[in-house]
């Protein structure tokens, strides 16, 4: 069971609603979630990353050119459309039972929908593991929450923009 020191959570406000919050956050991941070996599973650290939907769904990266090297990273275990998303978390040098969890929720805010990620189970994966960076304790929820803002700052900017273009409306 995780403790609660363990994780680690960002939020931010995106100026859309709920609906299109998560239909784009969900749908587009590939087109907002970064790019090269920080924000990639498995080398080249290119490719493209799907997160299939409902429970049960998988959370996929498939390096350019390397179909047969498909890494899973998770699987989702909550899909509550527009709410709630839930998925476990792993990396490939993860061991048995070294296993994270994401929860993402859309939650109506003021002008739009406050987007927060909790990630959490870290405790399950060793001080010493590569994953940590020779991180512990605050300094390493502190990193990853600045990690996870990175993800969440460039997925607001891919929704508005999606949204905007949708609505016919020029952002530039």
């Amino acid at each position: 069971m995780s403790s609660a020191a363990d994780a680690v959570t960002v939020a931010l406000d995106v100026a859309v609603p709920p609906e299109v919050a998560f239909d784009v956050f969900t749908r587009e991941l590939d087109a907002w979630w970064g790019r090269g070996p920080r924000f990639r599973f498995v080398p080249p650290h290119a490719g493209t990353l799907t997160l299939e939907p409902g429970v049960g769904g998988r959370l996929v990266h498939v390096p350019d050119g390397h179909p047969e090297r498909a890494f899973v990273v998770g699987h989702v275990e909550t899909w509550q459309p527009p709410r709630v998303l839930a998925f476990t978390w792993r990396l490939a040098s993860f061991r048995p039972g070294q296993l994270t969890r994401v929860e993402v929720r859309f939650d109506p805010a003021e002008g739009g929908t406050r987007v927060s990620v909790t990630h959490s189970g870290w405790d399950t994966v060793p001080a010493a593991h590569p994953a940590r960076h020779d991180l512990t304790g605050r300094a390493f929820v502190v990193w990853k929450g600045r990690w996870w803002a990175d993800l969440l700052t460039a997925a607001r900017d891919h929704i508005e923009r999606s949204h905007h273009a949708a609505a016919g409306k020029d952002t530039r």
